[in-house]
């Protein structure tokens, strides 16, 4: 039997030997969190039937990519119905972290992995990350090196069985899922596009959210819409469209993100398919609507002089006059765990085909870095940790954390010196998938392998350094408001100059700078 484990989302995704006895991370003696109840070894809360033989497979929480080249992306979204687990008073065994990690385990295509997860969410029940409105739901981007599949999933009304349906990402489009359900009509008949449970229309007639005659849109029928805000959805998808179908004309105001319906499944990606690159892609998660009216970014007053994108969430607590509202949602978020690209390539053996470029937390100040899930027997040390509740500078995470929240401080000041940081790293990760997949093309063995596990742990130390070395560069360039620099002299050699920063003459307006104290008054024969 495999054992199903409940799912915290939270640190420890999980603590014991049940699961990679040998993955180091998992030993209740390496658990981060100290001795607390959360460093015990978890409990099976149930079991389902094992398999034969499962893959081999990174995850981040949920499964990410496996041997066979499928890969997972997942996205929180609200739902009409939702369920306990079982191990806090429900009938639901299955998360969608076990359900991801199932499909990897067990999944050599996207279209297998839909319909594994489906049944098995019918089968033995499905719960949210939580039973409010906001996490009881979720959804999945499956992908193999031919197919793309939405995958959505929520709880039955009797919290003991789910809801699910699929829908095919049409060759040379572009889908976008950003916490909520996108999937329109959806159409069983048709088995090549549309996956789902069968009777998924004659329980939404019993539950009066459906009636013979009208579309069977599984958004409007089963979403409970954007949570948190208008826009916290929306906005993102007109956003990636934006970028990458620039001739499909979007709204970017609506009225109702869920019965309205303003924006398709997909769209046809209308850039030149050739500079649709990791590095644009990473462009794009690194976006905050920037050059558009809704960019949190420069000169937006909020985002202060410096131009931070980053936006806090709310008023602080405990004062007097209450201030409600709400930010701008942008596609890259200060607080972000992790972001990956992945990549299936069919034209590879899937040993060296599957790349994830991982990204330890926000996409704003990470370096995304190539790792290869069917060759690589471990993750790097670096990539392996990497919690916020224990400091560790020796992690890509926490060095990444620390550039973040440094170059918030003076946001456009700093910037453009990340970003060449970053394309010179993602640029040598580029060189570096290409190296290595000819390496192994070339001779596909067992030594080899090894020496591209190497290289690809080389470049994870090599990134680390590199944020690291650019983080106290920047402490020195811009300490106490000067820009602080070393530059050749005339009569050659160096001089230290050190200039004021300053403040941009809008910001100045906007804070009433000019009327401040007065200029000295000079008095004289």
């Amino acid at each position: 039997m495999r054992p199903i484990f409940a799912s915290p989302e939270n640190y420890p995704r999980y603590v014991g030997n049940e699961r990679g006895g040998d993955v180091p991370a998992y030993l209740p003696e390496n658990c981060q969190a100290g001795n607390t109840a959360q460093c015990s070894p978890f409990v099976r809360i149930g079991e389902i039937p094992q398999v034969n033989h499962t893959y081999a497979y990174f995850e981040a929480t949920y499964g990410t990519m496996n041997e066979h080249q499928v890969s997972i992306a997942e996205s929180t979204c609200s739902g009409v119905f939702v369920a306990k687990a079982v191990n806090m008073g429900g009938y639901a065994l299955l998360s969608i972290d076990q359900l991801s990690q199932i499909a990897m385990e067990r999944a050599s295509t996207a279209r297998q992995a839909v319909t594994l997860i489906g049944a098995l969410a019918e089968e033995y029940g499905f719960y949210g990350e939580s039973t409010s409105f906001e996490g009881g739901s979720e959804s999945l981007i499956i992908s193999d090196p031919s197919e793309s599949w939405v995958f959505h999933v929520l709880a039955s009304p009797d919290a003991k069985s789910a809801i699910w349906a699929a829908a095919r990402v049409p060759d040379g489009d572009v889908a976008v899922v950003a916490n909520m359900f996108s999937i329109r009509v959806v159409d069983l008949q048709d088995t090549a596009n549309f996956l789902g449970r069968t009777d998924m229309w004659e329980i939404a007639e019993k539950e009066k959210l459906w009636s013979p005659g009208m579309p069977k849109d599984f958004t409007a029928t089963f979403s409970d819409g954007e949570y948190s805000h208008k826009y916290y959805s929306g906005r993102r998808m007109w956003g990636v469209f934006r970028l990458l179908s620039p001739s499909t004309y979007l709204p970017s105001d609506y009225d109702n993100l869920k019965v309205d319906a303003p924006y398709p499944f997909s769209v046809p990606v209308s850039v030149p398919i050739a500079d649709v690159t990791p590095l644009f892609l990473f462009s794009i998660l690194r976006d905050f609507y920037n050059n558009t009216r809704f960019s949190t970014g420069y000169p937006n007053p909020a985002g202060g002089p410096y131009g931070s994108p980053d936006r806090l969430g709310g008023q602080s607590s405990g004062e007097d006059v209450g201030v409600s509202g709400n930010w701008e949602r942008t596609i890259t978020l200060y607080r972000t765990s992790d972001s990956y690209v992945v990549q299936s390539r069919s034209w590879l053996p899937d040993t060296v085909g599957g790349v994830v470029w991982f990204g330890p937390h926000s996409a704003s100040a990470t370096t995304y870095l190539p790792l290869l899930p069917g060759l690589m027997k471990s993750s790097p040390a670096s990539l392996e940790w990497g919690w916020q509740g224990v400091f560790n500078s020796s992690t890509n995470f926490w060095t990444n954390r620390m550039l973040a929240n440094y170059m918030n401080i003076k946001y456009n000041q700093m910037v453009g010196l990340v970003r060449e940081m970053q394309n010179e790293i993602e640029m040598q990760g580029l060189k570096l998938v290409e190296k290595v997949s000819n390496m192994y093309l070339n001779s596909p063995t067992a030594e080899v392998e090894q020496q591209i596990e190497a290289l690809l742990t080389n470049n994870v130390e090599a990134a680390l350094s590199a944020s690291r070395k650019l983080f106290f560069e920047l402490n020195f360039r811009f300490a106490d408001g000067y820009d602080n620099q070393w530059k050749s002299s005339q009569a050659g050699g160096k001089i230290f100059t050190s200039s004021s920063i300053g403040y941009p003459g809008w910001w100045l307006e906007e804070v009433r700078y000019p009327d401040g104290p007065p200029p000295a008054s000079v008095s004289g024969v």
